[in-house]
């Protein structure tokens, strides 16, 4: 399928999974100890205006705070978390082969990921699948998922500690998260995260005009 008829197919998934309502979500929000990250309250006054559009529903934290402790699964099988992907804009992304909206995001995240440096920028979509453990990485071939790299937690910690964390009952969930370690955002729900919005926000978040 030509690029533009795929990325024209995969956002007429995504409006569906929207317009469908398939994932439902809390309103609770962050809270926590908000000191260790007060200097970036700046950083969030100018990306405020930029949640529009696409990513209108990004809740842009008025008190930013230090991520979440999450330990979950890297790319090589071994334990990692966000603390050591520090110095990284990060966009922390939870999603389940069993979750429409979130396969749906999928392809926008990769191409999301492919329009930055990875070394600047990292998507960490992590997948919270607890069963079938061959399937995620299956369904991300099957599918043309180049650009992510595959993060997983068979252990199903990174779910209800999120949740604790955000307010947030359904999938996908999504962070975003600055190269301190401080919590910029958050996302209940899916987005079309390739599209100009959601490019010109994550510019904004690693200091570009």
């Amino acid at each position: 399928m030509p690029a533009k008829k795929a990325a024209a197919a995969g956002g007429a998934v995504l409006a569906v999974a929207l317009a469908a309502g398939l994932a439902l979500y809390g309103t609770g929000m962050i809270g926590g100890n908000t000191a260790p990250c007060a200097g970036v309250a700046a950083m969030t006054d100018r990306l405020a205006p930029l949640a529009r559009g696409e990513v209108a529903a990004l809740e842009i934290l008025k008190a930013p705070r230090p991520a979440p402790v999450l330990t979950f699964k890297g790319p090589d099988g071994q334990d990692t978390g966000l603390s050591g992907m520090k110095g990284r804009t990060l966009l922390v992304n939870l999603w389940a082969t069993w979750c429409a909206p979130c396969k749906a995001e999928m392809p926008a995240l990769d191409r999301l990921q492919a329009s930055f440096d990875p070394k600047e920028f990292q998507v960490v979509a992590i997948n919270v699948d607890t069963r079938n453990l061959d399937r995620p990485p299956l369904w991300l071939k099957e599918n043309a998922i180049h650009a992510l790299a595959y993060y997983a937690d068979p252990a199903g910690r990174v779910l209800p500690a999120l949740q604790k964390e955000t307010g947030s009952t359904g999938l996908p969930t999504t962070l975003l998260v600055d190269s301190d370690g401080c919590t910029l955002g958050v996302m209940k729900g899916p987005a079309e995260w390739s599209s100009e919005d959601a490019r010109r926000l994550v510019g904004a978040a690693l200091g570009r005009t």
